[in-house]
């Protein structure tokens, strides 16, 4: 069978559980990925075909995507901010909302790191490492700390670390145990994208979310919502320096309960809302 012909099955058959759009972006990027081809190449050379080996690799991937594992899975990479991150199912698969909290971050702090000493910023539940990586490689003279209770998410962020070329502090480290925190120094910068889905919205989620992303990094109890902010919020009473910022992700549906949280912790609160309109991101400022 010729590339053009399996391109075309390939395609018809992700077209049962993906829109058009969808379904052509990802076989676009799994050809390209596994068959090293771009659709111009046997647009062009309709005759060519593939070796055995790549054709059953194409077959491969297309059985894992009808089975709703997500692309980023299947070929074991995930692009954020312009850089290839290494995913697997230990970790999440790095997000636009989160890319738009990171730029938040970086837009603020890219000019004052210019005319200050070295900046120490946290991230928390680092997973991929996607936003501390992204972060060094854009304040490279930042120092960044990552954690993560998961030693299996931090073996991946450390491939993430080496692969972008940039040097992070990794920890193993359960946050919720606040009696942990006093082994950490003090930040100018705290940024997160922790667990804040209800477990009760498990049901309303996409099946290649829910049968495939590491529940620990994505789920909540139903009675605590809040329960990562609530322990961001207290860590930064101790951990976060004067005059620093908490950058942190949220829950749409509870973006204006997590902020009245933080304001009642005695920190300034900024919203900020994603492309779609809705309110994403949280900035908090401590004043003490």
């Amino acid at each position: 069978m010729t590339y053009h012909k399996l391109y075309r099955s390939f395609l018809g058959q992700l077209q049962a559980i993906y829109n058009m759009g969808e379904a052509s972006v990802i076989t676009s990027w799994v050809f390209e990925k596994i068959a090293g081809i771009k659709k111009m190449d046997f647009i062009t050379h309709p005759a060519l075909e593939p070796e055995l080996d790549v054709a059953d690799k194409l077959n491969d991937a297309l059985q894992q995507l009808l089975q709703h594992t997500p692309v980023q899975y299947v070929l074991g990479e995930a692009w954020f901010y312009k850089l290839l991150f290494k995913v697997n199912d230990q970790v999440l698969i790095p997000r636009p909302e989160t890319a738009e909290l990171v730029n938040w971050l970086l837009a603020d702090y890219k000019v004052k790191e210019l005319f200050s000493s070295s900046i120490s910023i946290l991230d928390i539940g680092t997973g991929s490492g996607c936003i501390a990586v992204t972060i060094k490689k854009n304040l490279p003279a930042a120092t960044v700390t990552a954690i993560d209770f998961s030693t299996d998410a931090l073996a991946i962020a450390k491939e993430n670390a080496l692969a972008n070329k940039v040097e992070i502090n990794f920890f193993q480290f359960d946050f919720l145990h606040e009696q942990l925190w006093q082994t950490l120094p003090r930040f100018d910068i705290i940024v997160s994208n922790p667990p804040y889905i209800p477990i009760g919205e498990k049901a309303q989620l996409d099946k290649n979310v829910t049968a495939y992303e590491p529940h620990s990094a994505l789920f909540v109890p139903d009675s605590k919502p809040l329960l990562f902010y609530k322990k961001i919020a207290l860590f930064g009473e101790s951990n976060l320096k004067a005059g620093g910022s908490i950058y942190v992700e949220v829950h749409e549906k509870y973006a204006t309960q997590t902020g009245e949280l933080f304001a009642g912790y005695r920190y300034n609160v900024e919203t900020k809302k994603d492309i779609f309109e809705k309110e994403r991101m949280l900035k908090l400022t401590h004043f003490r």
